[in-house]
């Protein structure tokens, strides 16, 4: 059963008469009759009493013509439907990021995204990049922001596109911040450390180390904006990104060199295409920050990759 011979099929239903359904359907009428003929022996009855002058619908046409109506009513909401996805005009995208970047870079490039492509539905989900690569890999993300690792070699599973380098800095209460800090003082600063998780306590972990020291910690386990409000209470200070720190409206405290730093990478599946949607915001997502570091608007410290 062919969808051409279905609406054949209704064409003659409804004009009762088959060479009008032939214009109708811009068919020659043999070529018409013949469709008809191919279906009918497909469904094994006839569909119409061929009388001349006089067509009407036998009782198997009578039940296929509601089926008829609503198979062709369908594939024209299935085309439609494709159409907008195309034309982005509906789908759906996937993001994940860490936490730090949910409260920095994502909200702004989902505005502008948002704002071009209204019919498009948006799902962020929150995880450190281990969590996010695995999830990839699973099919259950489109896009994904992640940390890269000190070695610089991802997942091989992943295409990632390398787009910050940025500095981390050491954020607190005072009211006044010092020029810069060496992270050997932290041994002497309880610090408020994340949850175990999170790509910014592993970070600090390791500089701490590679300094000869395990960090006191002031509190421990927090989200990120736990985090920022143990900062604001006073609890101790606490090492964020550049970004973050920007907008938090605490007192920020540069490393001293060599200082610390992460890199921000865009990646998805390397075996799976991106939906029009995904790609979509992937060059959402590069334009905004090019257009960012034109403008001087990326925060001191963050360095654009992107050539």
């Amino acid at each position: 059963m062919q969808l051409q011979q279905l609406r054949y099929f209704l064409a003659v239903a409804e004009t009762r008469h088959f060479t009008r359904a032939a214009e109708a359907a811009h068919v020659a009428q043999p070529s018409l009759s013949q469709q008809i003929r191919a279906l009918e022996r497909e469904l094994g009855a006839e569909l119409f009493h061929r009388t001349r002058g006089n067509i009407t619908l036998t009782d198997a046409g009578d039940a296929l013509l509601p089926l008829a109506r609503r198979i062709l009513a369908d594939t024209e909401s299935a085309r439609l439907a494709v159409q907008e996805t195309v034309q982005l005009r509906r789908g759906r995208v996937r993001l994940g990021a860490p936490p730090s970047l949910c409260t920095s870079l994502v909200p702004d490039v989902l505005r502008v995204f948002r704002d071009r492509y209204p019919g498009v539905a948006l799902g962020v989900r929150e995880g450190g990049s281990r969590d996010l690569v695995r999830w990839l890999a699973a099919g259950e993300l489109d896009l994904a922001l992640i940390i890269t690792p000190p070695s610089g070699e991802a997942a091989p599973a992943l295409a990632v596109t390398e787009l910050l380098h940025e500095e981390l800095v050491l954020v607190s209460a005072a009211g006044r911040a010092r020029r810069t800090v060496r992270v050997a003082e932290l041994k002497e600063r309880p610090l408020v450390m994340f949850r175990e998780g999170y790509d910014l306590r592993e970070a600090t972990l390791a500089a701490c180390r590679a300094a000869g020291f395990e960090p006191e910690f002031a509190v421990e386990g927090g989200e990120m904006d736990a985090v920022l409000g143990f900062v604001r209470a006073g609890l101790g200070p606490a090492v964020l990104p550049g970004m973050v720190a920007a907008r938090s409206g605490l007192a920020v405290t540069a490393f001293a060199g060599p200082g610390l730093a992460r890199t921000i990478a865009v990646a998805h599946a390397h075996d799976v295409p991106l939906t029009r949607a995904a790609e979509a915001l992937r060059t959402t997502l590069l334009a905004h920050l090019r257009d960012a570091a034109r403008s001087g608007e990326l925060p001191p410290g963050t360095k654009l990759l992107l050539p």
